[in-house]
């Protein structure tokens, strides 16, 4: 009886035992090649297939991991024995300041204090930045560090280059820890720049871990929402390239500095795939 149950639960198009590439059928295969989910994967009775649930468990500890984990950028050429986060942020002259939350735990805690300066970076910003550039980059390590460390030493040479080319003025790169996006405020007030770019971590998934994002805003100022605000996301191997995201990052720029708006007013014309 308890077979016959099982029979009659299972769908009659997957077999009992795990479905290998050869057999799928081309249509389960297209499925397949347009997501990260995991479509068809097959079962065992009501629970996931073992190759499924430790597939998962790993998916997820990589993004507990990189909720978890302590901003130290990568930069992709650091060779052995050195110390890649110091390498990337000497490559590029960056420097480091953080937000009022005090701890990892506190930031997940108090997404408030995420979205401001701590007294003493607000010092050190007026200190080594000088206001009123064109573009102003910030890093910021959000829930996901992982993708910081995967995505940033890639896109953000590219994005200065495209920037110089443009002959736009380029303000001092910073990296703020235990940052939200609501920080971006805050950076228009201290350095009134033109154009404000947020590389930020994003909220990490089952599907990755290492996927970025690029909050944009027009003369931010302390009373912008979200509304106020422009987000290119999914910027990672599977997603957006960090060769599209440069493209994206500075037609949107260009399009703000022109109209003087972003946000819901200002939609984004994709520049054309070549």
């Amino acid at each position: 009886m308890a077979a016959e149950k099982d029979k009659l639960a299972r769908p009659h198009n997957l077999p009992e035992r795990d479905l290998s590439e050869n057999d799928l059928s081309e249509i389960v295969k297209k499925v397949r090649a347009q997501t990260p989910a995991r479509l068809l994967a097959g079962r065992s009775g009501a629970a996931y297939r073992t190759n499924t649930q430790l597939d998962l468990r790993e998916a997820h500890a990589a993004a507990r991991d990189a909720v978890r984990a302590e901003l130290n950028l990568i930069g992709p050429d650091v060779g052995p024995g050195d110390d890649p986060g110091d390498d990337f942020m000497r490559k590029l002259n960056l420097f480091e300041v953080c937000s009022r939350a005090v701890s990892k735990d506190e930031y997940l805690l108090r997404p408030d204090l995420g979205r401001h300066l701590n007294d003493a970076s607000r010092e050190e910003l007026s200190r080594r930045c000088t206001m009123g550039h064109d573009l102003q980059v910030v890093i910021g390590d959000g829930l996901s560090v992982t993708a910081v460390a995967m995505q940033v030493p890639r896109l953000l040479p590219l994005l200065c280059e495209g920037a110089r080319a443009r002959g736009w003025s380029l303000g001092q790169i910073f990296v703020i820890r235990h940052c939200r996006v609501g920080i971006l405020n805050e950076i228009g007030g201290l350095l009134d720049p033109r154009i404000a770019v947020l590389l930020i971590g994003e909220r990490p998934g089952l599907a990755t871990a290492e996927s970025l994002s690029a909050y944009m805003a027009y003369r931010p100022k302390e009373s912008d929402t979200d509304a106020n605000r422009n987000l290119i996301s999914n910027i990672h191997g599977r997603g957006v390239s960090t060769d599209r995201a440069t493209e994206r990052i500075l037609n949107l720029a260009a399009s703000m500095m022109k109209t003087h708006r972003s946000g819901c007013q200002l939609r984004e014309e994709l520049p054309a795939v070549t």
